[in-house]
């Protein structure tokens, strides 16, 4: 939770109104690489949607994360509604292990009946975008695809494009915020 991207997205999302809990999975609090069995990793997302509802006081909640965080929340989702959930944004979803291009990993998604925003990027070597599309697409309006172009996995672009990462978090940020906007009903 205090790795840089998760701070400087926090940042962003707050210069747009929009409050993040972030928290650890035990394996991180424990500095160990191997993640926790899944078990584990959706009991973490559930108790952490559960502790945010309860904080929230009525505002509306939307669940995620970057990377695996992303898609332990949708894989909890997929099993048992969260409680006050509104919606789930991926940062950089993890469609497939590096190198290894499937779309195992997205079997799960037609079961969340939640609305998704995937943020991804072009050069993201964790999801081919010619796997990811057709899986957005087959969930029809439930997913949302904002590509960034010439973004990695950690929304890193190369200085050739003359975009700060600053520049690419203040975008994915007001993607969340116009996207989620959609999904409040007016006062």
């Amino acid at each position: 939770m205090q790795h840089k991207f998760m701070e400087d997205v926090s940042h962003q999302l707050a210069e747009f109104g929009i409050a993040t809990l972030r928290y650890n999975f035990p394996y991180t609090e424990k500095s160990l690489k191997r993640p926790d069995p899944k078990p584990v990793l959706l009991a973490t997302v559930r108790s952490a949607v559960e502790f945010a509802d309860d904080l929230a006081g009525g505002l509306p909640l939307f669940a995620g994360g970057k990377s695996m965080g992303g898609r332990m929340t949708s894989l909890a989702a997929s099993e048992e509604p969260l409680p006050g959930v509104r919606g789930i944004v991926f940062f950089g979803f993890p469609l497939h292990p590096a190198g290894q291009p499937s779309i195992q990993r997205a079997e799960h998604l037609s079961k969340v009946k939640l609305p998704m925003l995937f943020l991804q990027g072009t050069r993201d070597a964790l999801a081919d975008l010619a796997l990811l599309n057709p899986v957005c697409k087959k969930l029809g309006k439930r997913a949302t695809l904002f590509v960034v172009d010439e973004a990695d996995h950690s929304f890193h672009v190369p200085k050739r494009t003359g975009k700060s990462d600053e520049d690419v978090l203040t975008v994915l940020a007001r993607t969340v915020a116009e996207w989620s906007s959609t999904l409040i009903p007016p006062r």
